[in-house]
């Protein structure tokens, strides 16, 4: 059997008047239409003002729907730039750690390139070097202070030679092999390097002190000609150093001397050459067995 056409919504009052109300909404709207529809036909003007009036009233519902996206919007499009700033930070801080560690490879190579001028222009300043070698070791703590080099008797070196770096003298040779040397630093006690104050050029000696330091002593007893930054180079006298080589800078003063620190460190040379004695008398017996 077929259903009713027009159906009761039961014995519900809320049903009842949820229907009689969407009825009247219908008809209110279907009224309205018809009214605007006649009124855009027979008065053009009225329905243009009309139209205006609803577009006043509906802008406030307007303009709280179009804050309410840019606001959604601007939270998206600020969590993106948020996320891409991240991202670029992190890429920046990989930039900056990749462009540290150049520059430190190239300060090293910098160095180097000094430390290999410096030997060129060393081996270029000396009128007959007998050898140039590489320092291999040196003690630092023992309360001796030698340096070993890489050149020995096949090249040349005989026991008593000077030896010094681009920076200054390093000392002397006391001990030699056939491919390698000891060489006694300033810094040893046993060190006495006849000298002059660069600035008086007053006579003085510089003696080791073993600790990495050097004591300087004027020839002149009762006065203190030092001075802090003072420059301390050999004299040429006894014949074995050649004149006017670095040999140490004045650190501080004592009562009647100075305290100075040798110009020349193993650990800051890496290389080192081998000269001949200022006089060849020099190596004879007797002077080395008085310098020993």
């Amino acid at each position: 059997m077929a259903p009713p056409l027009l159906r009761r919504p039961g014995w519900s009052r809320r049903a009842q008047y949820s229907l009689f109300f969407g009825f009247v909404a219908l008809v209110i709207g279907a009224v309205t239409g018809l009214v605007l529809l006649t009124i855009s036909l027979v008065a053009p003007r009225t329905f243009e003002e009309i139209r205006g009036g609803a577009l006043d009233a509906t802008r406030p519902m307007a303009e709280a729907g179009s804050a309410v996206a840019a606001t959604v919007t601007g939270l998206w499009t600020g969590a993106g730039d948020y996320w891409n700033a991240a991202e670029q930070n992190a890429g920046l801080r990989e930039e900056r750690d990749e462009l540290q560690r150049k520059l430190v490879e190239a300060e090293a190579i910098s160095r180097e390139n000094i430390r290999l001028r410096q030997t060129m222009n060393l081996v270029e300043r000396a009128r007959e070097p007998v050898a140039v070698g590489r320092i291999i070791g040196s003690s630092q703590d023992s309360p001796r202070r030698f340096a070993v080099l890489s050149v020995g008797a096949t090249h040349g070196v005989e026991i008593g030679m000077p030896v010094r770096s681009s920076r200054g003298l390093i000392g002397r040779v006391v001990d030699r092999g056939r491919f390698a040397s000891r060489v006694l630093l300033v810094s040893d006690r046993a060190n006495i390097i006849p000298a002059r104050l660069l600035r008086t050029d007053e006579a003085v000696i510089a003696k080791g002190r073993s600790d990495g330091t050097v004591d300087i002593r004027p020839l002149e007893v009762g006065r203190n000609p030092f001075m802090p930054g003072d420059i301390i180079v050999t004299s040429g006298t006894g014949g074995l150093y050649p004149p006017s080589i670095p040999v140490a800078k004045v650190v501080r003063l004592d009562d009647d001397g100075a305290i100075a620190v040798p110009m020349a460190r193993p650990s800051e040379s890496a290389f080192a050459m081998v000269e001949p004695p200022f006089e060849p008398a020099a190596l004879s017996d007797d002077f080395t067995a008085e310098m020993e």
